[in-house]
């Protein structure tokens, strides 16, 4: 056996699996073990935890409480303490678009509904923070930021972007292998030994400064000065801005609420006419949506009665405020659709006999034979005389057309004139104005061309048209539903027969359609309450049509609105005995019982 040197002869020999054997059996379930552990734990002061019982985290807050910061936590104090300038409250005017508040006084209220109608006049509260886009959830990287904060860098390329060719790198190594070898200097064979490249290479150029003594405050800040020389103003904003679809919160700030409006269209009344006029007839304007199949505007109605005709109701109609004069209306469209139809309904004095027969004048006289049948159209003009005198207040369903409203917006945008004149025909006809038929062709098959998909559904941007509808259906007795209308606009956007079967009225309405402008004058509310901007009270005005939307809405409600719309839909009498006639319905707001408890809502 060799002998072991002077330095190792005190060396333990022992190794280490056996001791940590012998340190296991000593120390296993001793008492002395768990003295020593109660020792450690008297000194420190706690108790023994199980090590089955699970521990609360630590309360942060709490810990923050209990633990202020010292006075002078050094340069990064800022970084842990909560700035205090960081959020601000101010306290901006509401605004009301109207001249009169449509909130009412607060005189005789009880303090519940007080303090709700308050919601709507306090001025709002904003809380600003200053410091909100160095937040983590704030993301101001959008993509056309990052384009405009990487004009003028410098493309960075690296060896790695550089994925080398197999076939050209192979022959690139190939070609230095040939280049690096000389025979006359380097033995066959002995590429170890070449110092071909070593006579041909560039010495490297000395590093300036690289043996002085420089302080370590001096290299600081010249390490300092040099990564601030040429560098980006937002170098982390760089960095681009993650996936949409990741899971990541967003904290944008919210804009101030304001009533919520959609894409605003301007609808503007400007004559009706039928081949022969011997009574009064109302129209009414509504937006459906056939694919939704809501109804999703209020009615609009308007008169374009003569004053003759007018005159024929004086003993009923009361002298007429100028709020109900208005003959062109804006309409609000939060979800525009290739399925939205202008519907357009005409109403007539309540008279005797089915709708059909009331009709059937309308539909057999002509403009041009007013001569040869005067003595009829003068029976008929007595016999509608004599029920506006006596029925003048009630009003029976007349006729019915609809306008496919993208088509107009979309044969409208697509012509380069300034306006546009169309005439629609809904139905196959002969006779009166004629003369027009060859001009409505061009228009007709300009509204076939119909767009697809929701994107093209733009009312903002079209060039304004003139339309005129030259004929009407006959409302049929048995389908006043709004089921049945849902069909028939249903077939006009595709070829089908139903309409066909349908007997057209003869008629000529005039309207125009353009983008609602921004700021219009002489507008009312639906609440019937003057919008700013109205100089004049004795013009006619333009009335807002509310919006019923088709899908929800997620907008705050920040506008009083006390309106109730009642729409009776039918009335069916199958199991009456006997006759059923002039129904009429009442509708009253009661606060009791009593007949007399009737309120005053107009």
């Amino acid at each position: 056996m060799a002998e072991r040197r002077a330095f190792a002869q005190k060396i333990s020999r022992t190794v280490a699996a056996e001791v940590r054997k012998q340190i296991s059996g000593q120390y296993s379930g001793s008492p002395q073990l768990l003295k020593n552990l109660n020792i450690v734990g008297n000194i420190s002061h706690h108790t023994a935890v199980p090590l089955t019982e699970a521990v609360d985290p630590v309360d942060l807050e709490d810990y923050l409480i209990t633990h202020p910061l010292p006075v002078d936590s050094g340069p990064l104090r800022d970084l842990i303490e909560f700035p205090p300038d960081d959020v601000e409250v101010v306290y901006s005017p509401r605004d009301c678009r109207t001249l009169a508040s449509a909130v009412p006084e607060e005189s005789e209220m009880d303090p519940h509904v007080r303090d709700c109608i308050r919601s709507y006049t306090e001025d709002w509260a904003i809380v600003i923070r200053k410091y909100h886009k160095l937040g983590t959830g704030f993301n101001p990287n959008t993509l056309d930021k990052q384009k405009e904060r990487q004009k003028g860098l410098p493309k960075q390329v690296f060896e790695s972007d550089e994925a080398p060719d197999g076939n050209n790198y192979q022959d690139e190594q190939d070609d230095l292998k040939r280049r690096s070898m000389s025979i006359d200097d380097t033995p066959r064979g002995s590429w170890a030994c070449s110092i071909f490249d070593l006579k041909n290479s560039l010495p490297d150029a000395l590093l300036p400064n690289l043996l002085d003594r420089t302080p370590n405050e001096e290299i600081d800040r010249q390490n300092d000065d040099q990564r601030k020389s040429n560098r980006h103003k937002e170098l982390f904003a760089l960095h681009p801005s993650p996936d949409e679809e990741e899971p990541i919160e967003r904290l944008s700030v919210p804009d101030v609420p304001k009533e919520h409006f959609g894409q605003r269209l301007l609808v503007k009344c400007l004559s009706l006419k039928f081949e022969i006029e011997i009574e009064p007839i109302f129209a009414s304007l509504a937006l459906y949506d056939v694919k939704e199949k809501k109804k999703i505007s209020e009615n609009f109605y308007f008169d374009l009665n003569s004053e003759q005709m007018k005159g024929l109701l004086r003993p009923h109609v009361p002298p007429a405020a100028i709020t109900t004069l208005a003959r062109s209306a804006i309409f609000s469209i939060t979800y525009p659709s290739q399925d939205v139809f202008l519907v357009i309904k005409l109403e007539k004095v309540l008279q005797q006999g089915d709708i059909g027969e009331c009709a059937e004048p309308y539909m057999i006289f002509k403009e041009a034979d007013a001569t040869k049948n005067k003595e009829k159209l003068e029976k008929l003009k007595s016999q509608a005389d004599q029920f506006c005198q006596r029925l003048g207040k009630y009003r029976m369903p007349f006729a019915w057309t609809a306008i496919h409203l993208m088509n107009i917006v979309s044969s409208a945008g697509s012509l380069e004139r300034d306006s546009t004149e169309v005439e629609i025909s809904t139905g196959e006809r002969k006779g009166s104005w004629s003369e027009r038929r060859n001009s409505s062709i061009v228009g007709r098959r300009s509204l076939e061309r119909t767009t697809s998909g929701d994107d093209a559904c733009n009312l903002t941007s079209f060039r304004p048209a003139t339309l005129t509808v030259t004929n009407f259906f006959k409302q049929e007795g048995d389908r006043l539903s709004d089921e049945d209308l849902y069909k028939f606009l249903a077939d006009m956007r595709r070829p089908s027969s139903v309409l066909r079967r349908l007997r057209p009225i003869t008629a000529q309405l005039k309207i125009d359609i353009s983008p609602a402008p921004e700021n219009p004058y002489y507008c009312l509310t639906p609440e019937l309450l003057q919008v700013k901007l109205y100089p004049d009270s004795r013009v006619r005005p333009t009335r807002e049509i509310l919006e019923f939307p088709a899908r929800d809405v997620y907008v705050p409600n920040t506008t009083y609105r006390n309106l109730l719309y009642i729409y009776p839909q039918s009335l069916n009498f199958a199991n009456r005995q006997g006759s059923a006639r002039n129904i009429t319905v009442k509708v009253q707001f009661m606060y009791g019982e009593d007949p007399s408890n009737a309120m005053p809502v107009s």
